[in-house]
């Protein structure tokens, strides 16, 4: 042993890889001081609020719009990891708060924005601060629930098996938590992340430029970069966002998801032999550090000793009840049922008096429309993304070429689609309530895609080698061996597409290109126009008519297919 403690064959001598990571973490810590300091000053800055089209100001631009998604993904993290796993741990906080994330998940961001602006600019009069906050949070809120949804999912279908030994070890709550379950969620999770962040770029050009009746605020960044190029039909200036899109895409996916999905490889609960791959160069440099590896290191030990902590009773300690469980039942039903009577007389009551029965059956109308609009876009994403994601989750070097190339086009705004699609459309005379529909393609297949990835690379590989050993093949190895696999998988993708349809319902029911603007019959293109007039009461009524109808859809079909899948495809 050394004299600092380390063992003597350990070096802790900086070494060239070293500088290049603290310089890399100085410039990084440079870059986020500097986009703090800015979003400190007053409103009426000059430079503010005004939006440069020259290729110039992009690089600054993308800085801040990516610091902008990864403070949005770290509230994201924070919310899965309390309210998915309180849904997931409490059957009774279950019925509550899982029926309020399918709501959540649906609700246009349009809508979050008419009632959220004035709350973040009301907490910090003046000052861009407020402005940051609202678009952090509608970055936020394309992002969690896609997280939260796979972390829920997850803990509901640890195998059995784990369980039991978990229990025979005698691990506490908190230690099974961090030991067995957080683990076993870790490659879902990891996956689900990467689209999150996708689906943040999906909705970028809605956070950073907002406008909510008389509130007009554009954040300098990409997303009103795009903005504005639309809105002066300049092709250029929409293809060097492209590009610019694509470097920052690529940076984030080689220092980041890559190492994150290398990581998340450890976790597998795959028995069989895996392919095995190159370690991404990143943990490569990582590991040929000195200093900074034994950082790692010694943070990692601190993160093991933490979930080692005995907290919470062990399996076999007597569990005292005070209360029979069935009376807590009826007395947790009670409670809702008065919260429910309560919240729909009030919803009755203001309804009554500010909206007529033809205006509710209106926009029940428009509901319809975009009810069938998403129904036909999850089908047609799931018949074309489960055997492709099937297929690539297969071969981890395959997983691994067309990870880079499924999350730049998951992250493809469909506002850059707009100018092709208005001038096709208006030029063709088609119909715009059909040709529209596509757009909405775009925005939700990458959910259905990666979670059919992330459920074919963990499926066991031993079950895959039985199935080889039995030539089961064809349509039988589809029917029997992989899509009961994937289920769970695939019912969480088409759950969150079917709620990021919803959602992408505000940005792909009304498409404009400069003067031209196209709109389709729909729920999100009426609150859009009732969102840009600043009538609350109609983007209230939309909003309330749309959580009907993904409950709706949620409690006949999405529900019941996800416990039935955690019933009987679960691999125990």
């Amino acid at each position: 042993m050394t004299e600092n403690g380390l063992p003597g064959n350990l070096r802790v001598r900086p070494n060239v890889a070293d500088l290049l990571g603290l310089l890399a973490i100085m410039a990084a810590a440079v870059v986020i001081a500097t986009a703090g300091r800015h979003m400190l000053v007053p409103i009426p800055a000059s430079e503010a609020g005004t939006i440069h089209l020259n290729p110039a100001w992009l690089p600054a631009y993308a800085v801040r719009t990516t610091l902008r998604m990864f403070a949005a993904l770290a509230a994201s993290l924070v919310f899965t990891f309390t309210y998915a796993v309180w849904a997931a741990k409490s059957r009774r906080a279950g019925q509550i708060l899982i029926p309020l994330l399918d709501i959540l998940q649906s609700v246009p961001i349009l809508g979050f924005l008419t009632f959220t602006v004035v709350f973040f600019l009301g907490l910090f009069p003046g000052r861009m601060m407020g402005a940051e906050l609202a678009a952090i949070f509608t970055i936020f809120t394309s992002q969690a629930w896609n997280m939260a949804f796979a972390m829920y999912q997850a803990l509901r279908t640890v195998p059995p098996d784990l369980e039991e030994a978990a229990r025979c070890f005698g691990l506490t709550p908190w230690q099974r938590f961090w030991r067995l379950e957080v683990p076993f969620a870790v490659p879902s999770l990891v996956w689900n992340t990467m689209i999150s962040m996708s689906g943040g770029w999906f909705m970028v050009v809605y956070s950073e430029t907002i406008t909510v009746g008389n509130t007009d605020i554009a954040l300098p960044g990409i997303g009103s970069y795009v903005g504005l190029a639309i809105e002066q039909r300049n092709i250029w200036a929409i293809f060097y966002a492209i590009v610019t899109m694509l470097a920052v895409i690529l940076a984030y996916d080689q220092l980041l998801f890559r190492p994150l999905v290398a990581w998340s490889a450890r976790f597998r609960t795959d028995d069989g032999a895996s392919l095995s791959t190159p370690d991404p160069w990143v943990l490569t440099l990582l590991r040929r550090t000195h200093l900074l590896r034994q950082f790692c290191l010694r943070a990692g030990d601190v993160m093991t000793r933490i979930g080692w902590l005995a907290l919470g009773p062990r399996p076999s300690a007597p569990r005292r009840t005070f209360v029979p469980s069935r009376l807590v039942d009826a007395a947790w039903l009670a409670v809702l049922a008065a919260f429910v009577i309560s919240v729909g007389w009030k919803t009755w009551a203001y309804g009554s008096t500010h909206y007529t029965t033809a205006q509710v059956l209106h926009v029940m109308g428009l509901g319809g429309f975009t009810l069938l609009r998403v129904m036909i876009t999850v089908l047609i994403a799931s018949v074309i993304w489960v055997p492709a994601g099937i297929w690539l989750g297969m071969s981890p070097q395959r997983a691994r070429r067309a990870q880079m190339a499924a999350q730049f086009m998951a992250a493809f705004p469909a506002n850059l689609f707009f100018p092709l699609v208005v001038v096709v459309i208006v030029h063709q005379h088609l119909n715009s309530n059909i040709w529209l529909t596509p757009l909405m393609l775009l925005g939700t297949q990458w959910y259905i895609l990666f979670n059919i990835v992330a459920g074919a690379s963990s499926y066991p590989g031993d079950l895959l080698e039985a199935a080889r050993n039995f030539h089961v093949k064809g349509w039988l190895w589809w029917r029997r061996v992989m899509l009961p696999g994937i289920a769970p998988y695939f019912i969480t993708g088409a759950l969150t597409a079917s709620g990021g349809a919803w959602n992408a319902a505000i940005a792909t029911e009304v498409a404009s290109w400069g003067d031209t603007t196209l709109s389709a019959q729909g729920l999100g293109a009426y609150i859009a126009h009732a969102t840009v007039a600043g009538a609350t009461d109609q983007v209230g009524l939309g909003m309330v008519v749309m959580a009907a109808f993904v409950l709706l859809l949620n409690r006949v079909l999405w529900r019941p297919l996800s416990n039935y899948a955690a019933r009987h495809y679960t691999f125990d």
